[in-house]
């Protein structure tokens, strides 16, 4: 699996998981996520629903700095990270292209530009990814 492989799959694996949580039970939008704290301790995880009222999420209380992650990781931040992992594939494979143009009659550069160099894939990008798709390399 090359580089831009791992990224374009770990965008529709996240596409996947944030389409579908971006849905609640009865077809209610939940794109939006909000932490309310109940207590020092814990609070609840609501939906922000722009045709109505939102809906809690977690039947069970968390604890607020649990929540409050959970919230800010919401679907609207899942499709902007797989739209994010897409482009760094697409920017991968236009460095491809480009090495391949430019060191024609240098396998040496080409390699060098292409794994520590400006065509390199973004290392934070991958990292992403492979948590993701659940590999290590």
């Amino acid at each position: 699996m090359t580089s831009a492989d791992e990224l374009r799959a770990a965008a529709t694996t996240l596409r996947a998981l944030a389409t579908t949580a971006s849905t609640a039970s009865r077809d209610k939008p939940t794109s939006r996520w909000h932490f309310k704290t109940r207590d020092s301790r814990s609070g609840y995880l609501y939906s922000a629903n722009p045709d109505g009222p939102g809906m809690r999420l977690t039947p069970e209380g968390m604890h607020p700095r649990h929540g409050q992650y959970a919230a800010t990781m919401d679907p609207t931040l899942g499709l902007a990270l797989a739209d994010w992992l897409d482009t760094a594939a697409h920017h991968y494979e236009c460095g491809i292209r480009a090495a391949d143009d430019v060191f024609r009659d240098d396998p040496d550069g080409r390699d060098a530009f292409l794994t520590t160099g400006p065509g390199a894939p973004s290392p934070q990008a991958l990292a992403v990814a492979r948590q993701i798709n659940g590999s290590q390399q």
